[in-house]
């Protein structure tokens, strides 16, 4: 049986020094993102704790399912979580580094006795970017940009068409190839099994599979914004006579944080010591583009004819993007706003201080605003913090990188690369 050629992620060089310095990396991320696929190209032997037959060893002889070359994966370990401990108490008895690989699709519902601080290194996974898929050629460095190296203009293929295609066929390792069609039905089939199953058996609780696709189309209408648990709950409400509790939201927004299918984009507050007072709520995103298109029953041609929405999602495959890229800087990436109502889309902070500001416009028509607004906060940030490192516009339909006269970046997302 031939086995497909692993297709590198950006992840993996933070993988291999993680094995380097911890004696476990866990890695997290949603079903069907690639990490028993990424386990596996860095592990040396393996063994998968979803089958019943493992389980059952691991009650009998839990040294047995530890045995074997270093590093061993240890796969879906949430679906046993006594083996968390059982590893943690191996590494402090041998005290190597890069014993044990583990990863998981979800956080168990019965959590270690142990937290595994200073043993395991935690590694999250998303779908793929752009550049990882190779959908991106690439060219324009988010660590060059740091360090002040901007590339002569590159020619962009991306256009209003293509990024639609995208967004709704999503950066599942295992869509790259299908059509437009099978790509959306795999995500809608995905979505579905969301609802009816993975969580559920992540938690324990019975929910309410109804109430769920609601909950998710309403997020699907609000992702990328900083949609109160009443906003969500009026927007349920509008979709029909149904009665959902507040406290119903939270524990299926937990739920769904639990099993990675979400995720929040914080807000940028640290290390800030301005007068105005800034909003901490955070944005949220489904784990990939493609699944809020899901939710909201959109296919690439509803979405040519649907900008507001098409625009909304393109944030969100762009929050993506950047978050894969800075993590692997040693960065992440936020949001800005303030109690006045003034934003911007997003801030790329390294650990060592420095940031960049980012705003995210399908269109060129909006670029003027944007640049502004970028330049706004920099003026803002005048004696609080040292000056960005770069300000750009990410974009999908300008057809070339460029700097503009006022020093901000046009950057199509095609380009972007780590």
């Amino acid at each position: 049986m031939k086995t497909k050629p692993y297709k590198p992620r950006v992840i993996d060089g933070v993988i291999r020094q993680r094995l380097r310095s911890a004696g476990a990396v866990l890695i997290t991320g949603p079903k069907w993102c690639g990490k028993s696929t990424t386990g596996f190209y860095h592990a040396r032997s393996h063994t998968n704790m979803d089958l019943p037959e493992t389980q059952a060893l691991f009650q009998l002889a839990p040294h047995l399912v530890l045995e074997g070359e270093r590093p061993r994966l240890i796969d879906e370990w949430q679906d046993a979580p006594g083996i968390w401990d059982r590893a943690r108490r191996e590494i402090d008895t041998d005290g190597g580094k890069g014993l044990f690989i583990f990863t998981g699709s979800a956080v168990p519902a019965q959590l270690p006795s142990h937290t595994g601080t200073g043993r395991f290194a935690r590694v999250a996974l998303r779908t793929m970017s752009l550049f990882e898929s190779g959908d991106g050629a690439g060219g324009i460095s988010l660590a060059g940009l740091f360090d002040g190296h901007f590339p002569l203009p590159l020619r962009s293929t991306m256009d209003y068409s293509r990024i639609n295609r995208l967004i709704c066929r999503g950066g599942w390792p295992g869509v790259l190839g299908l059509d437009d069609a099978d790509a959306v039905a795999m995500a809608r089939d995905y979505l579905e099994s969301v609802v009816t199953s993975d969580i559920s058996r992540a938690d324990g609780v019975r929910h309410d599979p109804g109430k769920l696709r609601l909950l998710l189309r309403a997020l699907a209408r609000n992702v990328s914004s900083e949609a109160k648990i009443t906003t969500l709950l009026a927007d349920i409400s509008a979709q029909g006579n149904h009665e959902v509790s507040e406290r119903s939201i939270h524990s299926y927004l937990t739920a769904l944080k639990n099993i990675f299918a979400i995720f929040e984009q914080e807000a940028w507050t640290e290390s800030l010591r301005s007068k105005t007072r800034i909003r901490t709520a955070p944005r949220r995103h489904f784990a990939d583009p493609s699944l809020a298109a899901a939710a909201l029953a959109a296919t690439p041609e509803l979405l040519l004819r649907d900008p507001e929405s098409s625009g909304l999602l393109f944030e969100s495959l762009c929050i993506r993007d950047l978050g894969i890229f800075a993590e692997a800087l040693g960065g992440r990436v936020c949001h800005y706003r303030d109690a006045n109502g003034f934003e911007v889309d997003a801030i790329v902070q390294l650990d060592d201080g420095r940031w960049g500001a980012v705003e995210i416009k399908l269109g060129t028509h909006q670029f003027d605003a944007a640049a502004a607004n970028l330049l706004r906060l920099q003026e803002r940030m005048k004696g609080i913090l040292p000056p960005p490192s770069f300000l750009m516009i990410l974009n999908a339909t300008s057809g070339f990188s460029a700097a503009r006269p006022d020093g901000v970046l046009i950057v199509p997302i095609d380009l972007l690369e780590p």
